[in-house]
């Protein structure tokens, strides 16, 4: 699934064409992702200018001057086609700008989603509403992880992965700021010291912003808006590399945690 670095990615991309642009087309070629596309999708957009794009945790922002905002999800396997040869089956909502420019939303196995949402009630919106803060803004701190915390007997991987603690963390880059910070991933979150976490936090910013510097990871079928792929997965410590060694000597290992894979290395994260 594309974490924040791919849509980051992918919003940036978006921008290019999309910002300040008029759309002149819009196209929906089927009736539903996840959900179905909202009621009136094609008659808002379309006219509509666009003053901005943004994210949210996983999610993309499109503003436009309808003082409506399309919240657009990738789920498994979506990704945005930019001036694309030909519309191809699984390219389920196109749009077209008034300079003729092309962007099509490609989503094969279709568990992405696209929601219209007032902008002045974004906040308030129920998938945002409980969403913790933004990990490479300034409301990460390691006292807001130290209260999150505080108590708690959970391990610190899946609390990390709790969008109401930290908006848009997922499972690589959790493994991979947990290994830079030298905390083990089943470690209890409520023991963990405030040097420990002291680490983290700039641990959670720089791979992320590494990440977004490359393009992303390409998993499965990730891509960047321009068809490009992105290569920060050349740059994983831990993360894939089960059985190989890490730079410390030890061995990565992997285990299961919560029905996911966590990759870590024993011997220099305590």
């Amino acid at each position: 699934m594309p974490e924040l670095p791919e849509v980051e990615t992918t919003v940036r991309g978006l921008a290019r064409y999309l910002d300040g642009a008029k759309i002149a087309r819009v196209s929906v070629n089927r009736p539903d992702l996840r959900r179905p596309f909202p009621p009136g999708l094609v008659q808002t957009l379309t006219g509509a200018t666009v003053t901005g794009l943004g994210r949210r945790a996983k999610y993309g922002l499109i503003h436009t001057d309808r003082d409506q905002t399309v919240v657009f999800h990738l789920g498994m396997s979506g990704r945005w086609r930019i001036e694309p040869d030909t519309i191809e089956k699984h390219d389920h909502l196109v749009l077209e700008t008034a300079a003729g420019h092309v962007l099509a939303l490609n989503d094969a196995r279709r568990f992405g989603s696209v929601d219209l949402v007032d902008s002045a009630a974004l906040d308030q919106w129920p998938p945002f509403a409980a969403l913790g803060p933004e990990p490479l803004g300034n409301d990460l701190t390691p006292r807001h992880l130290h209260q999150a915390f505080k108590d708690r007997i959970a391990p610190v991987k899946p609390l990390l992965l709790d969008q109401r603690i930290v908006a848009g963390l997922g499972n690589i880059y959790v493994c991979e700021a947990l290994f830079r910070a030298g905390i083990r991933p089943d470690k209890e979150a409520g023991k963990i010291s405030r040097p420990a976490l002291e680490r983290l936090v700039p641990a959670i910013k720089t791979v992320l912003a590494e990440s977004i510097e490359a393009g992303g990871s390409t998993i499965r079928d990730y891509a960047q808006p321009n068809g490009e792929l992105g290569y920060f997965a050349a740059s994983w410590r831990v993360y894939g590399r089960e059985g190989e060694p890490c730079a410390c000597g030890g061995t990565v290992a992997r285990f299961n945690q919560g029905g996911r894979s966590t990759f870590w290395c024993p011997k220099c994260q305590k």
